[in-house]
């Protein structure tokens, strides 16, 4: 070998076969690349030519057609009008020129100003009968391509024609700019062909036969002396049974004799089995096989695979020293099983009680027999332990497994751990205890002597006690006890007992911290939310409000979702329903800010669009805010996407006005049984601003049902929004009978889930009517004289109305309204008297001027007419109407069996 290094070969002498085969690829990619460019050559003159002929068509008919075109050809003067548009058409379309010209071919634009005026160089017979028509020529520019098309006028006749053409070497340029790339990727597979096949003569070289004897004898020395020192047996069979060879490790792990080369595989004194699987050449992979006091991993190869003649290979290795070691594994990997197993079975819901009794039931069944869980009190409440000495009072929160009666505690039993017992003092600083043996007593039954022997006489014999600690705080205790398992627990089996709770107090803890916050959260949210119905003859109302399921959509069961009723003014009542995008704190915050701010815009007394434009503008103002402050790492989620629905409802009129804010319909229910979603005008989600809100105006027949809910009743993720509000439809109509209640639980038994994802606020109103006796209206002339009148025909109707007590009070605000309204106002004038739970006064002029109220000096004559009313009404406001305002005032009725206050001695001015 040493000879053939010293003389030079080449890899691509012609004699190797790697020369031959790089020859033959060199001619291949030769040829390739020359068919490649012929091919590239012949498709580009025909796609030069095609694409000539498409622009110059193109040009030509775009200017023949172009507007003024055929008014110019039958003009005065042609030229002055096409030349300058020809020119700018020529340049912009890249073309090489572009003619105008006459039926007898004149030109009248061209390039060259010279050549305007002579006659067109082609063939114009088609284009004048109407045809466009393309031909090749060459030209004094080179071998171009002309279209002429031929300009139609108003009366359908051809009245001229457009010519354009363009070079064929303008065209074909960018097809000559590929050749640079078309000869380096030629050079590069060329490359690539040559470092190919040099590979391949290497590969050659290194596997042929031709080596001289010094050379293969070198080889075999070095082969014998590896085969006969590694320590792994080797032994090679023939096809007929015949061992050929064994090398010193195979001889020494299966005791063979000297001369067993050339002998039968079943003569050499082999077990049966080993026997067996070495003349059967199938293959195996580390099967083990137990040789005497040897454990033996083998593996069996065919000899037949890589061409070589029919027998097998076969490899020993001496595996008994590791049997322990793979003992040992297996108990480790058995216990890493438990572990992660633990981890997916343990802690699956955010629930302090139902985490402990998955431990519970996890470690009764993969660690122990018994398991008991005892957490302290203030964990059960979401709250940390306020100290983590024995005197912590727990509670018994899970059992695990089949416990004998009278042994262990039940749930529910209080606990405190004996500070004089070995228990009292370690699980509280943390340490976990090992009783391997209970019936020792070695002090454990100081706890409660009685029942520490009936835990032994049930036949529970081993304990480990385990404190659970998150974060350095102890939450309780988890016990696990041994009776059916004869073995006693182990200083392993308390490590893996630690390893186990540690992984479990981690789950309990952020159980426990989700009760603290989802309780904190609840209590917010129900705080915002109404407690009660307030007092009103408008509607007969009932509600339900129903949070997500917990775990779902944040906090679960804290959402944005809220409902509301408001007393207005002329015992009018409004009816709001609204929903915040998310869930948690935030989310229950939001809504309570909107839901103050609805209230605050409600005692304004303003039409419902304008509520919703109002409470647009402060939900911009508040993602604006929140966004500069919350900018970072710690921005909250918007308020952007609020949706809100708000509706008034008169019971005098018995009208209903509503305007919506992306929300969704809502449903009326007549007293006929029929049932309808009113087509509300849909205005855009609260915060995103610009668009205005329209309202929708209804009246309800007494005792209609409105309906008004949040998406989260009829829509969930197995059911589209309007599929949910048809079956709402369905299910409520036909049933005028049912009460606002029945309405509610009837709609939720059709449409609830199971495990809701989303808040569900639902209000159902069934509307009243004031009876017409209850209600006095007057018409006032702007006269002075004309206030007594009206002081006169309300006294009557209070008499009528058996509210005598109230007359002289109401004297007195009529006569200051009235007088005003006549006085800085403008007519006509109306006064209105409603008896409902409170006595309500009314006057309503055309003027836009809201009265203010002011304290009037001691020389001032007036001013003091607001002021008194202030201190008579329980309630006064200004209410602006489309044509004016109206000025009301509240007196409180006295309840049956009570005597009115006296009237006051301050009387007017």
């Amino acid at each position: 070998m040493a000879g053939r290094i010293g003389r030079p070969r080449s890899v691509l002498r012609m004699r190797t076969l790697a020369g031959q085969v790089f020859l033959l690829q060199v001619a291949i990619v030769v040829l390739l690349v020359a068919a490649a460019i012929a091919a590239l050559v012949l498709q580009s003159r025909t796609d030069s030519e095609r694409e000539a002929r498409h622009r110059s068509v193109a040009v030509a008919q775009a200017f023949a057609n172009a507007p003024g075109t055929a008014a110019a050809l039958t003009g005065p003067d042609p030229s002055a009008v096409l030349q300058p548009r020809a020119e700018a058409a020529r340049k912009g379309s890249q073309v090489d020129f572009l003619v105008a010209m006459n039926r007898q071919g004149i030109r009248y634009t061209h390039p060259l100003p010279d050549r305007i005026g002579k006659k067109f160089v082609g063939d114009i017979g088609p284009a004048l009968a109407g045809r466009v028509t393309t031909e090749k020529v060459n030209g004094t520019i080179g071998p171009l391509v002309q279209a002429v098309v031929p300009v139609v006028g108003h009366d359908g006749k051809v009245v001229g024609l457009v010519s354009a053409g363009i070079t064929i070497t303008k065209v074909s340029g960018v097809v000559n700019d590929q050749f640079p790339l078309l000869f380096g990727a030629a050079a590069g597979v060329l490359l690539l062909t040559t470092g190919g096949t040099a590979l391949v003569s290497r590969r050659l070289r290194r596997q042929t036969h031709g080596l001289g004897p010094a050379e293969m004898t070198r080889m075999y020395e070095h082969h014998d002396a590896v085969l006969h020192a590694v320590r792994e047996g080797v032994i090679i069979v023939r096809g007929d049974g015949r061992l050929v060879l064994a090398n010193d490790e195979a001889r020494r792990l299966l005791d063979l004799p000297p001369d067993v080369e050339g002998r039968q595989i079943a003569a050499i004194g082999l077990d049966p089995a080993t026997a067996v699987l070495l003349e059967s050449g199938r293959v195996v992979t580390d099967e083990v096989h137990p040789v005497g006091e040897r454990l033996l991993a083998v593996n069996q190869r065919s000899t037949e695979r890589a061409g070589g003649p029919p027998g097998s290979v076969t490899t020993l290795r001496d595996t008994t020293e590791l049997r322990a070691l793979t003992g040992r594994a297996d108990l480790a990997r058995g216990r890493l099983k438990l572990l992660y197993d633990a981890g997916t079975e343990i802690g699956t819901t955010l629930d302090v009680v139902r985490t402990c009794e998955e431990l519970a039931r996890f470690g009764a069944e993969r660690f122990s027999d018994l398991v008991t869980v005892d957490l302290a009190v203030s964990v059960l409440h979401g709250e940390e332990p306020e100290t983590n000495g024995p005197a912590v009072e727990m509670r018994r929160t899970a059992v695990g497994g089949e416990v004998p009666e009278g042994s262990l505690y039940p749930v529910g039993e209080p606990m405190r751990f004996d500070p004089g017992t070995v228990l009292g003092t370690r699980l509280p600083a943390g340490e976990p205890v090992l009783e391997a043996d209970l019936a020792g007593f070695s002090g454990w039954q100081r706890q409660d002597p009685e029942r520490a022997r009936q835990i032994v006489a049930h036949g529970i014999h081993s304990m480990i006690a385990v404190p659970l600690r998150a974060r350095g705080v102890v939450l309780g205790v988890v016990l696990f006890w041994r009776s059916h398992t004869p073995e006693p627990f182990d200083e392993e089996d308390r490590s893996l007992a630690e390893e186990l709770v540690a992984r479990a107090a981690v789950s309990i803890d952020n159980a426990r911290r989700f009760t603290r916050e989802h309780t904190m959260a609840v209590t917010l949210q129900r705080s915002l939310l109404p407690r009660a119905l307030p007092d009103q003859n408008a509607v007969e109302a009932a509600f339900r409000y129903l949070p997500a399921h917990a775990g779902l959509g944040g906090l679960g069961g804290v959402g944005g979702d809220w409902f509301d009723i408001i007393p207005l003014p002329g015992t009018r009542v409004a009816l709001v329903v609204g929903d915040v995008v998310g869930h948690g704190l935030h989310a229950a915050a939001t809504m309570g800010r909107l839901r103050t701010a609805v209230h605050n815009f409600a005692n304004l007394d303003v039409p419902p669009d304008e509520l919703l434009w109002h409470l647009d503008e402060l939900v911009t103002r508040i993602d604006q805010d929140e966004g500069a402050e919350g900018a970072g790492n710690d921005a909250k989620a918007g308020v952007t996407g609020a949706t809100c629905l708000y509706a008034i409802y008169d019971p005098v009129t018995g009208d209903c006005t509503m305007a919506r804010a992306g929300h969704v319909q809502p449903l009326v229910l007549r007293p006929d049984g029929s049932a309808e979603f009113v087509e509300v005008p849909g205005g855009p989600p609260l915060g995103l601003g610009g668009m205005p809100f329209d309202t929708c105006r209804v009246r309800l027949p007494e005792g209609s049902r409105l309906v008004l809910y949040t998406d989260g009743l009829v829509e969930d993720r197995s059911r589209a929004i309007d599929d949910g509000m048809a079956v709402l439809g369905r299910t409520l109509g036909g049933r005028p009978e049912r009460t606002p209640e029945e309405t509610c639980e009837a709609a939720l038994d059709a449409l609830l889930p199971d495990r809701p994802t989303d808040d569900i606020a639902l209000l159902v109103a069934r509307t009243r009517r004031l009876p017409a006796g209850r209600i006095a209206d007057w018409d006032v002339p702007t006269d002075p004289s004309a206030v007594a009148q009206v002081r006169a025909a309300a006294v009557r109707k209070l008499i009528e109305w058996g509210l005598a007590d109230e007359a002289f009070t109401t004297e007195l605000i009529l006569s200051e309204l009235v007088t005003n309204a006549i006085r800085y106002a403008a007519g006509p004038i109306r006064v209105r008297l409603v008896h409902d739970r409170s006595l309500i006064c009314e006057v309503a002029d055309h003027s836009s001027t809201s009265p203010h109220l002011r304290h009037a000096a001691s020389t001032d004559e007036g001013g003091r007419g607001l002021f008194l009313i202030a201190q008579l009404a329980e309630r006064w406001g200004t209410r602006y109407t489309g044509d004016g305002k109206v000025i009301w005032t509240e007196q409180a009725l006295p309840e049956p069996g009570r005597t009115p206050p006296p009237a006051p001695d301050d009387t007017g001015p």
